[in-house]
């Protein structure tokens, strides 16, 4: 039985771990696009949208060391395990809008059945420009 409750125990930590980053990747979205649509002028500024997600993703392991974020989500590396971009939409109520999409790359874990070894997990989060 001690195998089975080793393959259960792995499972869920793996689960856990991916359910964490999901929700950290979603919270550095949100903070990002709040900072970013402060003006119009803020609206697609990059650079102020990946320090805001570096600094929500800080408590995630490959996170440590990160100086800055790659150019796109087809970039991201072991060095490099976050990408943000941010442009200036029109939102669904036809207000300008920010949007900011946020791609982790997670650490590799224990290869299993059902559960990839390591991933990349995206999320977007749009909000309409406060100065309007």
């Amino acid at each position: 039985m001690a195998p089975w409750i080793f393959f259960l125990f792995m499972g869920t930590v793996g689960f856990g771990f991916y359910a964490s980053a999901a929700i950290a990747t979603q919270n550095a979205a949100r903070e990002a696009v709040d900072q970013t649509s402060a003006n119009t002028s803020t609206a697609a500024d990059a650079t102020l949208a990946c320090d805001s997600a570096r600094q929500e993703l800080k408590s995630l392991p490959n996170m440590a060391g990160t100086s800055g974020c790659a150019v796109a989500a087809a970039s991201v590396s072991q060095i490099l395990p976050v990408a943000v971009t941010a442009a200036q939409v029109v939102g669904p109520d036809s207000f300008q809008a920010s949007q900011v999409s946020v791609t982790y790359q997670t650490i590799p874990m224990i290869p299993m059945p059902g559960l990839m070894g390591q991933m990349n997990i995206t999320r977007t989060a749009v909000m309409r420009i406060k100065d309007q």
